[in-house]
């Protein structure tokens, strides 16, 4: 194998590849990556065996063909090496290594044998459709948030990608719960993704799969199967096992009936919830919403450091309430409000409390209560 690659074009080939790689490997393959080239093209290969991501990039091939090296190594050379710089790499077999020359830069590096490399098998994929990375971005960016990250509850470890039903007729639902927050955000179906099967896609394929969805001009290809799920562009293609579990069912948590009504400037209510919160004890993060006619009074009593009170001026115009929260987790989400306005939908101090855009529901939030 032998080829030149101009260095910016391979480093952003390796930046996706090796932020796949586990840092610590038991199988030495796996903190390799694949690089196969043919034609005018070179493609990176990693994998930890739950995800793949092949990222092709153009290059002028001299000799054709595939060798591993250390994922992590070749990035960090390449990253080092001057912009504008041109990159040759060379295998010639014989010598089981990679030899990397840039300018008066010569790196030589040791290799694996690329038939030890282990290529994810590609399933039968029952639904196939493509979307516009904008609105995949959002589905995906809104609620992972509420991830859990309790080992425990698995299935609640991933954004749980369905196909339901709204006022405005069939949507794609994007769902993350942690049992203390919920996010439900939809985004218009996209055509051919009627009968895609409900799957749970994991957090680390989520936080992936953010590097694939930046150019809003882009549509991604996506296949669905009961076990995988993938997302491509022409030059990325993403891989990724789904998590083997039932998510629950999340419209019971969803209030119905919240009919207090609380509208507060977003950005406004977040500065607020985050200054009062600087005195709050670090265990409980605990923050008191004391809410009157168009009026609403933050406050924190923590005995061990202090106290803090800020009061903001609202729309509400209900009975009076008091109610407590987790200041990260109010933070968390009013953090995901894109207009300018919050209306928090209360029922009493202890039921969930649903929180939306406006008069958009198509991004809907819960949290749930705590004692203070």
């Amino acid at each position: 194998m032998k080829l030149s690659i101009e260095r910016g074009t391979l480093l952003k080939a390796l930046a996706q590849a090796q932020s796949v790689v586990e840092r610590r490997n038991t199988i030495p393959i796996l903190a390799n990556v694949l690089i196969e080239a043919e034609g005018a093209q070179v493609s990176f290969r990693a994998t930890d065996l739950d995800i793949e991501v092949v990222d092709r990039a153009d290059a002028m091939v001299e000799r054709a063909g595939a060798t591993t090296v250390s994922a992590i190594m070749l990035h960090e050379i390449v990253r080092k090496l001057p912009d504008g710089a041109l990159v040759n790499l060379s295998e010639d077999g014989a010598s089981g290594r990679l030899t990397i020359t840039a300018g008066r830069s010569t790196f030589s590096l040791a290799t694996l044998p690329k038939e030890d490399f282990p290529v994810m098998a590609s399933s039968e994929y029952a639904t196939n459709f493509s979307a516009p990375a904008a609105d995949l971005r959002r589905l995906f960016d809104k609620a992972k948030f509420a991830i859990s990250t309790e080992e425990t509850r698995y299935y609640l470890n991933g954004v749980y990608l369905h196909v339901s039903t709204s006022e405005d007729g069939p949507v794609l639902r994007a769902v993350a719960t942690d049992g203390h927050r919920l996010a439900r955000i939809d985004a218009a179906l996209p055509g051919g993704a009627e009968a895609m099967p409900g799957v749970i896609v994991p957090r680390k394929t989520v936080n992936e799969l953010r590097k694939l969805l930046d150019d809003d001009e882009a549509k991604i290809a996506v296949s669905v199967s009961e076990t995988k799920i993938r997302f491509a562009t022409p030059a990325i293609t993403l891989t990724s096992k789904v998590i083997d579990g039932t998510f629950p069912d999340y419209t019971r948590v969803i209030p119905q009936h919240n009919t207090r009504r609380l509208e507060v400037d977003a950005s406004e209510f977040a500065r607020a919830v985050d200054r009062v919160a600087t005195v709050s004890s670090e265990r409980s993060r605990a923050v008191k919403l004391s809410l009157d006619e168009d009026r609403l009074v933050l406050s924190v009593n923590a005995p061990d450091s202090g106290a803090a009170e800020e009061e903001l001026a609202v729309a509400y115009g209900d009975e009076r309430l008091e109610i407590g929260f987790n200041a990260k987790y109010l933070l968390e989400i009013a953090s995901q409000v894109d207009r300018e306005n919050a209306v928090f939908l209360f029922n009493s101090s202890g039921d969930p409390t649903l929180m939306r855009e406006g008069n958009d529901t198509s991004a809907v939030y819960v949290v749930m209560p705590m004692r203070v």
